[in-house]
């Protein structure tokens, strides 16, 4: 920890406050209101097929948004909070754009830290995944196209299910790629990342699953943020791999997810092309 510094040229405190997103974002607590009346108004139409069941703990259970078409392509969104806030009630608002283009849309819902690790969160999504392949009959949707996406450390746990089975790409959103500058500030209170946690869970530590991903980060977030966006689509561009980099003008950290409830937003368009790309 040589000039106090635990990360790079971060002291801890400077590193706090790099991740500190409600901190930057002034009125966050406003948007998230905001997010969840527009999320309780949608799932007014949905009321038979929310909190469907994947798992035994109580946050394992996910909403199923249906566009009304047989074998529609599924949209399966996670969200965000640092692995241990937030809940996915609050982001259904979000399945407006993916349906108004003909996607089945899910929800996730997941278990979050201290009362589970990070090894933990991730075994439960892939039982969420397994529950739908396990459906997909019932529910409707084309289990050969997949496409998951997330918000913040959402983005973070959809990149690291680009290895399940129907899978074909991902749109990664303001996300976190390396879990070691969360590991050495305020964050890790929670987590408690251990080393392998960080090497096994770290899109930007490990070996590149060879399919789409669209990396798209606002140019109003903290340059954190903005880092591991950048080096996340430069890597894998390096490597060849398909994908784009995308930057939203005048969206923060918050406001961008206004771009994929938009049926014209930019979130919703870029999925779009990645689904036409994908079912050529």
């Amino acid at each position: 920890m040589e000039n106090g510094y635990v990360y790079r040229n971060f002291t801890k405190e400077a590193l706090d406050e790099a991740y500190d997103n409600s901190k930057a974002v002034k009125n966050s607590n406003d948007l998230l209101g905001i997010f969840y009346m527009r999320s309780a108004k949608l799932a007014t139409n949905f009321q038979d097929t929310l909190d469907l069941r994947y798992g035994r703990h109580p946050r394992e259970t996910l909403d199923y948004f249906s566009c009304g078409k047989r074998n529609a392509p599924l949209f399966v969104f996670i969200h965000g909070g640092y692995w241990q806030m937030r809940n996915k009630e609050m982001f259904r608002f979000v399945a407006s754009g993916p349906l108004a283009h003909g996607f089945d849309v899910v929800n996730i819902g997941y278990p979050l830290a201290p009362d589970r690790d990070m090894r933990g969160i991730i075994a439960s999504l892939r039982s969420a995944f397994s529950y739908l392949r396990l459906h997909n009959d019932e529910l409707g949707f084309d289990a050969t196209h997949i496409f998951v996406s997330g918000w913040s450390a959402g983005a973070h746990l959809a990149v690291n299910m680009l290895d399940e089975r129907g899978v074909c790409g991902a749109l990664a959103i303001s996300g976190i790629y390396d879990l070691e500058p969360i590991s050495k500030c305020y964050l890790n209170d929670k987590l408690q990342l251990t080393e392998s946690e960080i090497l096994l869970f770290s899109p930007l530590r490990k070996p590149f699953v060879k399919k789409s991903v669209v990396v798209v980060v606002g140019a109003d977030e903290l340059p954190e943020l903005r880092r591991h966006s950048i080096e996340f689509a430069m890597r894998r561009a390096g490597d060849g791999i398909s994908g784009s980099f995308n930057l939203l003008s005048n969206q923060n950290h918050f406001t961008i997810l206004e771009e994929l409830e938009d049926p014209e937003g930019s979130l919703t368009q870029l999925l779009v092309q990645l689904t036409k790309c994908k079912r050529k």
